[in-house]
């Protein structure tokens, strides 16, 4: 029987750094309740590009076959070259996407995540007041890097962790969240295209998985990033689908049945036994590394099939931007 974790939320995710949100509105059944996340410092800021010690630990994908398929229908000219930024499931995720990355697209690929992060700790001018250093803004890197894609990933920092949210939280000002949360892609868009000038860079906005607690924010969240998508050119790269049952896009569940992939890959498919895998550790509700939080935040180093089916739609997402 699993422990009580609601009243720990809190103050785990103070230590994580992470993105979940303290309680809900009513507006949906939250899944059965799982433990707390287990306790990790913030992280420093990460490289962008990840050390040779994560990419060995944490294996590449084969490339899909339908990616490939698409990939000969549709030959690029060149290869693309990819930005990854966000939160700590962007910290997580970036070795693994990486790999996809390269080994379907044969795309050039540079991540800069930071845990605990939401979209204004990558704005220009937020200073003091964010926890990603200037070098590292989203306009920076696009100045420097010349991407043709900047993919943003997301969860929403609904805890006021963050100082440049003002101390803005869900719970405490729900419209206020959403306003502001809305106001900042906007911005940020802004931001990366202008510094794209005369050839800006495509944004790849990732639509969030399901969230136990607070179903209904992570919903509005996603609607915020497709409008955005829509507004200004973007992509949308639902990996939150990958991750949720067939049956309910927005109902959260520990495990799924394995895909086809995963069944014969063993090593992604958790309980081969019951044809399920699983997608988040007990003790974590919300990251899908199956390897335990550490005090130093760091890409997966475990194969982690959550991981690898959002790091697969993010990829198709590129691989089929017109």
């Amino acid at each position: 029987m699993r422990k009580p974790w609601v009243g720990g939320v809190l103050a785990a995710v103070l230590l994580l750094g992470a993105c979940g949100d303290p309680e809900s509105d009513g507006s949906a059944a939250p899944a059965p309740a799982p433990k707390a996340p287990s306790a990790a410092t913030r992280a420093p800021a990460p490289s962008t590009s990840p050390s040779p010690s994560a990419r060995q630990l944490s294996p590449s994908s084969p490339p899909s076959s339908t990616t490939r398929r698409r990939a000969v229908q549709k030959p690029r000219t060149k290869t693309p070259k990819v930005l990854y930024l966000g939160d700590s499931l962007a910290m997580e995720n970036q070795t693994v996407l990486g790999d996809q990355l390269r080994a379907e697209l044969g795309a050039r690929y540079t991540s800069a995540p930071y845990s605990g992060t939401t979209l204004c700790d990558y704005l220009d001018g937020t200073g003091e007041d964010s926890l990603v250093p200037d070098k590292d803004k989203a306009a920076a890197l696009v100045r420097e890097q010349r991407p043709d894609f900047v993919v943003l990933q997301f969860w929403g920092n609904a805890w006021g962790y963050t100082p440049c949210m003002d101390g803005i939280t869900y719970d405490k000002a729900r419209q206020k969240y959403f306003d502001r949360y809305a106001a900042d892609a906007k911005a940020l868009a802004s931001q990366i295209r202008g510094a794209g000038g005369s050839k800006p860079p495509r944004i790849v906005w990732v639509l969030q998985g399901p969230d136990p607690i607070t179903p209904d924010r992570v919903r509005r969240v996603n609607g915020i990033y497709e409008a955005q998508a829509r507004s200004t050119g973007g992509i949308v790269a639902d990996a939150g689908r990958v991750v949720a049952p067939a049956s309910g896009r927005h109902t959260w569940v520990e495990k799924l049945p394995c895909t086809s992939y995963e069944r014969k890959h063993p090593a992604y498919c958790t309980e081969p036994g019951s044809g399920r895998t699983a997608l988040h550790r007990e003790d974590d509700y919300l990251h899908f590394c199956l390897a335990p939080t550490t005090a130093k935040s760091r890409p997966c180093p475990t194969r982690s099939p959550g991981i690898r089916r959002m790091a697969a739609e993010i990829t198709r997402a590129v691989a089929e931007a017109p």
